[in-house]
């Protein structure tokens, strides 16, 4: 299993016990006003703000918040003006990261970034020297109770998906991003629970790390997600399960 499949199952149990609400609700604003700037405020014809709007509600965030966001995306309410950055770089032990970004002031961000992945032993990349890593992938995970492994594969195999994994603690489902909505909308229709649903960055190779660049990496992670302008962080990471349940502890 890749590393940023374990990341985000690990990232999901963390936001279950996080009073980070504000910070979740800051985040999912600026990707619903960029979204909504980008491809117009209807969420039936525009699937980014599809599912940034399905993130806002997970973080049970006020549908008046949400309708304020998408108006301030179409021009409707003032608001500032947001852009949409992705930053290549390199973490510990040679691990390519990429971070999605959106951001009002790129100086700022950039500088805070840089800062931030040279202290944990990385450096920014120029643009695409780790891009092509990755492959633009929809990820859906459910807990094992939320059903069966046969039922699963039935279903989602159906509607589309390209792949059912066992993820230690959770199913993963992964879809090409075109069938990302028709696979998650089967298994809702099935009454199947899903812990999370995102259009994901999937490596195409790994990088294994010991444990003491195995935790600059998960403190680089950590830094990364928790930054007010990241969106996504993914990375080629690779880390043996019991070291990394034990550092994200």
């Amino acid at each position: 299993m890749s590393g940023h499949n374990k990341w985000s199952t690990i990232k999901h149990k963390k936001a279950a016990t996080d009073a980070k609400r504000s910070k979740v609700w800051t985040k999912v604003i600026k990707d619903i006003t960029v979204s909504a700037r980008i491809g117009g405020g209807d969420v039936h014809t525009n699937p980014r703000l599809r599912t940034a709007v399905d993130k806002g509600r997970q973080a049970n965030m006020p549908n008046d918040t949400i309708d304020r966001a998408i108006k301030k995306g179409t021009g409707e309410l003032g608001g500032v003006s947001y852009e949409d950055i992705l930053y290549e770089g390199y973490g510990p032990g040679g691990v390519a990261v990429l971070i999605e970004v959106t951001t009002d002031n790129r100086t700022r961000t950039v500088a805070e970034l840089r800062n931030l992945i040279e202290k944990y032993g990385g450096n920014l990349g120029a643009a695409g020297s780790v891009a092509w890593i990755f492959k633009k992938k929809g990820l859906l995970l459910l807990e094992k109770a939320a059903a069966s492994e046969d039922k699963l594969m039935e279903l989602a195999l159906d509607a589309g998906a390209e792949d059912v994994r066992d993820g230690g603690s959770m199913w993963e489902v992964e879809t090409d991003p075109a069938t990302f909505d028709q696979v998650k909308d089967a298994l809702s229709k099935a009454g199947i629970a899903l812990a999370s649903a995102e259009i994901s960055m999937i490596p195409s190779n790994r990088v294994h790390l010991e444990e003491k660049k195995a935790e600059s990496m998960i403190k680089l992670m950590t830094g990364l997600e928790d930054h007010d302008d990241v969106q996504n962080v993914y990375a080629n990471f690779d880390i043996d399960d019991a070291i990394l349940e034990r550092l994200s502890a």
